[in-house]
């Protein structure tokens, strides 16, 4: 068995959810590793985006022999199970003695370093590898970044699955490359070979701001948060229930996005305190900069957790949640569960979860037992809306 094999193998989610029919890899890993092996004449700055729970960090550091890797991961799920798997593994001498020395500091020798999208992660790299993400949007961020920072004879390999990559990739990279080069497809997984940063007329495009005139709320989104700067059609249905909300001490939006939930609320409670927080840095940004375009900074509190893991229990009166049903490209129900459990767990007593869901989902029986009492308050052609009361007594999953 070779080292990928083993390391590949050994590998987890955790503290991400994990099932049988979840992974900590897939072939495109592979497939990316193998191409930058044909490339690469012995160490060289480089960089990996989007890498998920660490294949592609521990990978090229077990058999590319890089030199020191720097990588940005959006979610915190990422970064840790990266921290994880880089420990676990190298007792198991799948690694090199220094590939685990990371944490977020910088090392020497062989390890990694994690970092934001920007110029200390990609400043001098020559090879960036970069697993392709779900929308055109933060393809866009992440390729004017490589671009604008990397070294002028950078090879950015971006790979992804066949059944998730489309054309609109192609013209997103060649904005910003000379030459993009798809390579032949293995596994069912593909390569973009792309070269020649364009530098010209760079300037900084994200977060975007827009207007939602029927909110009269600017909103910013970085590339990768969900729905941009629109109003995604569960908020919306949510947020017609805001006059029925209490006004809490403190306030959670469980899940923030763009933080529209958040500001909202904060606007129609003033005396409320709120936290927004979510496990994705660009949704954490990007509600930070909401915040800020409509003078609530010091009302809203923006906190990159996962599923409230830092905040105290009993330590807020009322949870709005719009839970994700996509556990990366899989439909799975696991990631909305952890954050009803979560909200159980940080509710006051008589605290109140207000969730909105896909009426497909079977979200109502997690409620009663993780939170409590739950009555359904409406329910359209695709979502349903239900506010749960904290039980007054004993653990929330009694």
């Amino acid at each position: 068995m070779n080292t990928l094999d083993d390391l590949f193998g050994a590998l987890r989610r955790r503290p991400d959810v994990e099932a049988p029919n979840l992974q900590a890899w897939d072939a495109t890993d592979r497939l990316l590793l193998e191409t930058a092996a044909g490339i690469m004449a012995g160490p060289s700055g480089v960089a990996i985006i989007g890498d998920r729970y660490g294949a592609l960090t521990l990978g090229a550091l077990a058999a590319l022999t890089p030199g020191p890797v720097r990588v940005h991961q959006d979610l915190i799920t990422g970064e840790r199970a990266l921290q994880l798997n880089a420990a676990a593994l190298r007792p198991a001498a799948v690694l090199p003695d220094t590939a685990a020395e990371s944490g977020g500091s910088t090392t020497s020798g062989q390890g990694f370093t994690q970092l934001p999208l920007g110029s200390a992660l990609l400043a001098g790299a020559k090879t960036v590898l970069l697993q392709l993400p779900k929308t055109l949007a933060e393809l866009d961020e992440i390729a004017a970044a490589v671009a604008r920072y990397a070294a002028a004879d950078v090879v950015l390999l971006a790979g992804g699955r066949i059944k998730h990559m489309t054309l609109g990739m192609n013209a997103v990279l060649e904005r910003h490359f000379g030459s993009v080069q798809p390579q032949l497809a293995r596994q069912k997984s593909r390569v973009i070979v792309a070269t020649g940063p364009r530098r010209d007329g760079e300037r900084e495009q994200y977060p975007v701001v827009e207007h939602l005139a029927e909110l009269d709320l600017d909103v910013a989104a970085h590339g990768a948060v969900f729905a941009g700067t629109k109003l995604d059609i569960g908020t919306r249905f949510l947020l017609t229930f805001l006059p029925q909300m209490k006004a809490a001490r403190h306030a959670v939006d469980l899940g923030c996005g763009t933080g529209i939930l958040a500001a909202m609320y904060a606007r129609q409670h003033p005396g409320s305190a709120v936290t927004a927080t979510d496990q994705s840095a660009a949704a954490v940004a990007s509600a930070r900069a909401t915040a800020g375009a409509n003078g609530l900074s010091e009302r809203i509190t923006v906190l990159q957790d996962d599923a409230l893991g830092t905040m105290a229990a009993a330590s807020a009166d009322l949870v709005l949640l719009n839970p994700p049903f996509h556990t990366g490209a899989g439909v799975h129900a696991g990631a909305g569960l952890k954050l009803i459990e979560a909200a159980g767990r940080v509710l006051t007593p008589h605290g109140e979860l207000w969730t909105v869901f896909n009426r497909h989902l079977p979200y109502l029986p997690a409620l009663e037992r993780h939170v409590g009492p739950t009555v359904v308050k409406g329910r359209n052609p695709k979502f349903t809306v239900t506010v749960s009361t904290r039980r007054s007594s004993g653990p929330a999953d009694a």
